[in-house]
Parts: structure tokens; sequence; C-alpha cells
């Protein structure tokens, strides 16, 4: 076995690329660390994400610190940042994406559960109180990523993903 060259990863991302239907966006509510924002873009960019609908005090891609953690890749994403989390949910809904919630609610599902469609804007909120209570309730569904150690959440970073991963496997089954 042997580690593929340029020219093979190149292909191989192709090919996943095609197998990849539906779109997806990311809604990043008060996400305020640029160490965080700049892991998400860069996953992101990985991940094919449309468009990041940014809210409130969350960084922007554009600082150097973001662009730091993000490698140039923000680049290859496209943003828009609104005062509101439900004005971004509006928007996000405007371009034809159902808003998906990822929080530790009452009424959340686990996300591999979630049959959200083909056109997700996966919302995300701030590294210690989540969604604003006004952008969850813009969601048009909410989920949770099951855990099961003794940790009780996930670093929104990593949270996001995991989630975006989940997302795009459910179109690729």
């Amino acid at each position: 076995m042997k580690q593929l060259r340029p020219t093979d990863l190149k292909r191989l991302h192709r090919e996943w690329n095609r197998r990849s239907r539906g779109r997806l966006s990311l809604l990043l509510d008060g996400v305020q660390s640029p160490f965080n924002v700049g892991s998400i873009v860069r996953t992101a960019a990985a991940y094919r994400v449309e468009h990041l609908y940014l809210c409130g005090p969350t960084a922007s891609p554009a600082s150097a610190k973001v662009a730091k953690v993000s490698l140039g890749t923000e680049r290859y994403v496209s943003w828009t940042s609104f005062e509101r989390g439900t004005d971004a949910a509006d928007a996000a809904r405007e371009d034809g994406f159902h808003v998906v919630g990822l929080e530790l609610a009452d009424a959340a599902v686990p996300l591999h559960q979630l049959t959200a469609g083909p056109d997700v804007c996966l919302a995300l909120g701030n590294e210690d109180h989540g969604l604003a209570p006004a952008t969850l309730a813009a969601c048009d569904a909410v989920a949770f990523l099951p855990l099961m150690g003794r940790v009780g959440s996930l670093n929104v970073a990593t949270a996001a993903a995991i989630a975006m991963y989940e997302l795009r496997r459910q179109g690729w089954v």
C-alpha cells in the first residue's frame, strides 16, 4: 500500500464530488473564536459548503486570525453577515435550504436519523451557549450528535466537522 500521488488524489476527490448530491451551507450564530471559525471554514471548503451565513459576533473569515487557521481556504467559500440569527435563517431558506440546528435540545433527534432533504443549512451556535433561543426557534429541524463518553458536548469546530461529514454521507448512500 502506498500514499496517493497528487494526480490520484485529484481523481479520488473528483469521484466523491460526482457522488455528492444536494447542497450544504452553514449558519454560524455567535461563533466568536477565530480558531473555531478558521477550522470550520477549512472543513467547509473540504466538504463543498456553498455558503456561510454569519450572525452576531461571529469572527469574519477575512480576519487574519481566521485566515491563519483556515490556511487560505476561505477563498473557496462565500459568506454573508447578518445582525440576527433569524435573519440568517430566513436568508438561507430564501436560498432554498432547509435549516437544521445542531443543538442539545429536548426535541432534537440524532443527526443520523434526520431526514432533511438534499439542501441543508446546518446552524451552529456559540462555543458556550449554543444557538441563541431566537435562532433555535427559527430552525426547521433540530438534531444532535450522540455521545457515549463522560463528556457532554463537543467543541463547535469538531461538532461541525462530524455533522458536515454525516450530512454528506447521507447523500452517498
